[in-house]
């Protein structure tokens, strides 16, 4: 049990505030009635206490929304992994070094978001704060109750979103950081503990690699690689005084330098307002960005500025590929950073603009990163948050587990291929089993939509994605109406993941050695009786097309169940078409092309130098890899997306093995 005494604290005001279900189906639209004063709210909470300085002086924690924990004025933490209530996180921590001999203060800045997103599970009225403290023996000493005080930040203002509800600009006014603290309030929480502690992020100080005084007055900072974290400012100023805080993940031939207003349709352009004297501001919520302009107002003296970084506790040096291919070299490590920085308390999309955990993502990014870590805890999390998805819909959403109930097909029909990933790392067959049963009822929901063949027809209650952004489809030929017309006929590609949903299931199955049905068999006869052109050998896009394009081709390919003779025309196709896909798409053709034993092809695709390519992104600049191939070829791209790391899993699974005269990968002793 994560909490023995402790009790859920709110301020007064908000103790009676009612729960909201935001749990629905995508198309069955619902209202969130919360109060306006539920949103971008921070509450502050103490608590000062004597503790005898010795060891093992341990705090459980977590809140809801976001907290960020401070003992004596240090940071300790910040937390919790976003999930949702009935299975929600905790953070411990080891409190020894932080305390004094005398009174301790412990300190939480408690966020409640309070909109429907992403990129916190929020917008239904949870809030509040919950912290229990224990000596080496389990024995509590200190946990929260009505002792605790609170009050609302009010530096925190303004209510200005930045990208899709993902957060709200941080105008902060450092004259109003005076908590009017009161007693908490208790209130009856009905959130449902994980069982164990999450592991908390990362944290580390960086300083810009560049400093320039800008024309106009203030400074431009790079910080020489995209990042994910918070700016940290020290100035000196009178009361009221104000700075300026630009991010961007690029620079423009403007006096401001900093392209704030960013490709990924965020605006980062933000106002610290100073109280009296010296002031040290970090930023609450993280952003990606490398470059930052800080412009003072005249008379502020700007003394310090640099970047807490935070990510998962990715270890650098542990997987590094020593290669001569300076080509590979360079994808190779804009891939690496991109796993680094994608990968915060969950999985994110991106860090920036949605910083949402994408079931597609999910089944290229986990790959990448169990290579790069050999740690399975953060992706077995991952397929837990979407596996619990089901209490919205058997079928799955496609971003978990945040309060959004986006559904997309194509990511749910790769939820067994995502469990399957995870045994290949871990030999885990508890938890292989115990997503066994996930993959059976997501499939049957689908099931409902099979016409009297078996193949999919009409699937109109997810959005049938195929691939993004839409312009990179490469000319796919059928309506992807959004939703899909009931009426509609089958086509290509949801088929294709069904059938290697369906297939994929029956593997977990003979790994548990569990007897099943196998009803693959037909469904492929079928797709192959609706799509199989017998001319040319190739895969059309519907029954009503000769189009072939590469997406529904690379599929039956990668998932194993094309005829013999259509595998090296198949392949042929995608080496003609090249990346004529979005970058997620790519992840299916390098290991589509590997899996029929074209690894030289897949690595010459890897290295390729075209514009759509990882080395396009390197000659734009990337450190990290762009959500589509050059900046320009997607109308709101984020500068680092962690579905574009398939070269990782691909390089360390398929092509160095059987080409080891490109390098290989060396693994550091833990």
């Amino acid at each position: 049990m994560a909490f023995l005494k402790a009790k859920w604290i709110v301020p007064k005001e908000y103790k009676d505030i009612k729960t909201v279900n935001v749990f629905h189906k995508e198309q069955d639209k619902t209202e969130t009635l919360l109060p306006d004063n539920l949103k971008n709210l921070h509450i502050g909470y103490r608590k000062v206490l004597k503790l005898e300085k010795n060891k093992n002086i341990r705090i459980r924690v977590t809140a809801d929304d976001y907290y960020k924990f401070y003992c004596n004025g240090r940071l300790v933490g910040m937390g919790p992994a976003q999930g949702y209530f009935f299975d929600y996180y905790w953070n411990e921590y080891d409190l020894t070094d932080f305390l004094n001999t005398k009174e301790n203060e412990l300190f939480f800045d408690v966020y409640y978001h309070g909109l429907i997103s992403r990129s916190y599970c929020s917008g239904d009225g949870r809030i509040g704060l919950i912290a229990e403290i224990t000596d080496g023996s389990g024995k509590v000493l200190e946990y929260t109750d009505e002792s605790w005080e609170c009050g609302r930040i009010a530096a925190y203002t303004g209510q200005k979103v930045i990208g899709y509800d993902t957060s709200f600009a941080e105008n902060y006014d450092s004259r109003l950081e005076n908590i009017k603290y009161e007693p908490a309030s208790l209130r009856t929480g009905d959130h449902i503990f994980h069982d164990t502690a999450v592991d908390t992020l990362a944290i580390t100080e960086k300083a810009p690699v560049h400093t320039e005084k800008l024309p106009g007055g203030g400074y431009f900072y790079d910080f020489g690689e995209e990042i994910t974290g918070h700016i940290k400012i020290t100035a000196e100023g009178k009361a009221g005084q104000t700075v300026r805080i630009l991010h961007g993940e690029e620079t423009e031939d403007t006096p401001l330098k900093v392209r704030y207003k960013m490709r990924c349709s965020c605006v980062c352009d933000e106002t610290w307002t100073l109280r009296q004297g010296e002031n040290t501001r970090t930023q609450y919520d993280y952003k990606a960005f490398r470059y930052a302009a800080v412009i003072p107002e005249d008379g502020v003296k700007i003394k310090h500025v640099s970047v807490v970084v935070r990510h998962w506790r990715f270890d650098d040096a542990f997987c590094t590929l020593e290669t001569n291919d300076a080509d590979l070299k360079k994808v190779w490590d804009i891939c690496k950073s991109t796993v680094k920085y994608g990968a915060q308390e969950t999985f994110v999309d991106c860090p920036m603009r949605e910083k949402g955990q994408y079931a597609g993502d999910l089944t290229i990014m986990t790959a990448a990163h169990l290579v790069l870590t050999k740690d399975a805890s953060l992706t077995s999390k991952a397929i837990e948050n979407q596996a619990q998805s089901a209490a919205v819909c058997k079928g799955l959403l496609a971003v978990t587990p945040g309060s959004l109930m986006q559904e997309i097909a194509d990511y749910s029909l790769q939820f067994p291929l995502l469990a399957l990933t995870h045994y290949k790392c871990t030999n885990d067959l508890r938890f292989l089993k115990k997503n066994l049963e996930t993959s059976k009822e997501m499939i049957a929901h689908f099931e409902k939509y099979q016409r009297e063949d078996g193949l999919l027809a009409g699937v109109d209650d997810k959005w049938n994605l195929v691939d993004w952004p839409e312009n990179l489809r490469d000319g796919y030929d059928f309506p992807l109406l959004r939703p899909m017309d009931r009426n509609s006929p089958p086509h290509n590609v949801i088929n294709a993941f069904f059938i290697g949903a369906v297939l994929k299931t029956e593997e977990i199955n003979n790994i548990l050695d569990i007897p099943c049905e196998k009803k693959s068999k037909g469904l492929i006869e079928a797709f192959n009786r609706a799509f199989l052109n017998a001319d040319t050998g190739l895969y059309t896009d519907s029954e009503s097309t000769l189009h072939s394009s590469l997406h529904s081709n690379v599929l039956p390919l990668f998932y194993g169940f094309c005829p013999k003779n259509s595998v090296g025309k198949i392949c042929d196709l995608l080496l003609e078409k090249g990346f004529c896909c979005g970058v997620y798409m790519s992840y299916f053709v390098l290991k589509a092309l590997c899996k029929a034993g074209r690894y030289e092809d897949a690595y010459r695709l890897i290295v390729n130098k075209s514009e759509h390519s990882w080395l396009n992104m390197v000659s734009e600049g990337a450190t990290t890899c762009f959500e589509a191939w050059g900046k320009d070829q997607k109308w709101n791209t984020s500068l680092c997306h962690p579905w574009a790391c398939a070269p990782i899993s691909v390089l360390a699974e398929d092509i160095l093995p059987n080409m080891p005269h490109l390098g290989h990968i060396v693994y550091k002793e833990r």
